[in-house]
């Protein structure tokens, strides 16, 4: 009997280091627009070597991940940026306000891009889907959380298939995430109580979205993720200070 092989590949150390940037890119850490980490930063961060730096940039150039606009080099986008107003109320008031404009926008993408994933994931995203939400852990602080679960949910947009709709949510997501009346109601030293319970609630959630994927149909998962969205606002709007 005869056994063969097929041939051994070896990956480049510039080629790992353009793994692990196209990996948050396609997370949203690296959001579309901007900028990517200077050359000497990434060489030091990465302990590899400036041309092996310069190299793996260039490879995401390529694929059209990355795009040089004068000295620096930015995460391609194709859609404009999305800002929203800040209601002119009291402090209290708009913060509220403007979180569930950001919800009642979120909403409206994320539901029909949770459909079209549930029916257009390979069975590796939907592998992939279940193991992230197994990273999430029952009293995990809320910046770790914050990570994870802006790259479970961008992980699942990406399995819609469709770029514009997954740089329209991850545009929407970052006015959410960054904005300062969110950042403002999380870190509230008198909601942390309020916090660790929405952190639960999530991390429960993001299980039953990971099994509808999973096990389920795109009916599921639109229920599921409908769920999650609903519970995530009723406790930031009327549980948070």
């Amino acid at each position: 009997m005869t056994v063969e092989f097929g041939p051994v590949t070896r990956q480049t150390v510039a080629e790992q280091v353009r793994a692990r940037l196209a990996e948050r890119i396609a997370s949203g850490e690296l959001a579309p627009g901007s900028p990517v980490p200077a050359e000497r930063t990434l060489s030091e961060q990465f302990g590899v070597a400036r041309t092996s730096v310069r190299e793996a940039l260039q490879g995401l150039v390529s694929k059209g991940l990355v795009e040089r606009r004068g000295n620096r080099m930015y995460v391609a986008e194709l859609l404009p940026g999305v800002a929203f107003a800040t209601p002119d109320q009291t402090a209290a008031d708009s913060r509220k306000q403007f979180v569930a404009q950001l919800f009642e926008t979120r909403r409206v993408l994320e539901l029909p891009i949770f459909e079209l994933a549930g029916c257009r994931a390979s069975a590796d995203e939907r592998d992939s889907i279940r193991r992230a939400a197994q990273e999430f852990w029952f009293g995990m602080p809320l910046e770790e959380f914050r990570v994870l679960d802006r790259r479970f949910h961008t992980m699942i947009a990406h399995a819609c298939g469709n770029p514009l709709l997954v740089e329209m949510y991850g545009k929407v997501l970052d006015a959410l995430f960054r904005s300062s009346e969110f950042e403002s109601l999380l870190f509230h030293e008198a909601n942390r109580e309020q916090v660790d319970e929405l952190i639960a609630g999530s991390i429960r959630e993001h299980q039953a979205i990971a099994k509808a994927f999973h096990d389920g149909t795109s009916v599921d998962v639109m229920a599921a993720a409908e769920q999650h969205l609903a519970n995530v606002e009723h406790r930031m709007v009327d549980d948070l200070i």
